[in-house]
């Protein structure tokens, strides 16, 4: 039987986490972990698909391993939504900051499985936000801010922990996706 295992992408804005996960999902039916907020739902969005929409009540309920507010609202990833995901699959992934890919491998270990993305050129991962219709207010503010200084690099604390993965070009990165899935996927 194959470990539970949770992949954590993590790296910079526009480095290609949302798109990983989604790979993923496509060619190996690795389900994304939900998180939970507080904020309203936006048009399209389904509870218990997107996120798990909570009120402040609900949301305290939970067991986080990570948690921010952000803009007035609570955002955070739990010990229950890795249950249900692990439900589906003993093989999930979810999208994280470097600060929250830290906290994960700390509390689950070699659970954890942290796939760093890496893009060589500040410029690509630019009009990589640019071309997914982000605002150009939106991508100044993002790009000015600490945490976005911080995923530039491999936090330490993840150094040993983190396979690196040069995101600048989609098929080799594919094909080192498709190395690390064998890797701990047991037929």
């Amino acid at each position: 039987m194959t470990t539970q295992r949770v992949l954590v992408v993590t790296g910079p804005t526009g480095s290609g986490k949302t798109t990983v996960c989604r790979y993923l999902l496509e060619n190996y039916q690795i389900p994304q972990v939900i998180t939970h907020t507080t904020r309203a739902p936006r048009d399209g969005e389904v509870n218990n698909r997107d996120y798990y929409f909570e009120t402040p009540a609900s949301f305290a309920t939970k067991h986080y391993l990570e948690h921010v507010t952000y803009s007035g609202n609570q955002y955070g990833s739990s010990r229950e939504g890795l249950a249900a995901a692990w439900q589906t699959s003993p093989l999930i992934s979810i999208v994280l900051d470097t600060a929250g890919a830290e906290t994960y491998v700390k509390a689950l270990g070699d659970q954890a499985v942290v796939i760093y993305l890496e893009v060589t050129q500040q410029a690509a991962l630019i009009e990589r936000l640019t071309q997914r219709g982000d605002a150009t207010e939106r991508i100044q503010q993002r790009v000015a801010s600490d945490e976005y200084e911080r995923d530039q690099q491999l936090p330490v604390g993840l150094v040993g922990h983190a396979q690196v993965i040069v995101n600048d070009d989609w098929q080799q990165t594919a094909v080192a996706l498709d190395a690390l899935v064998a890797k701990y996927r047991v037929a």
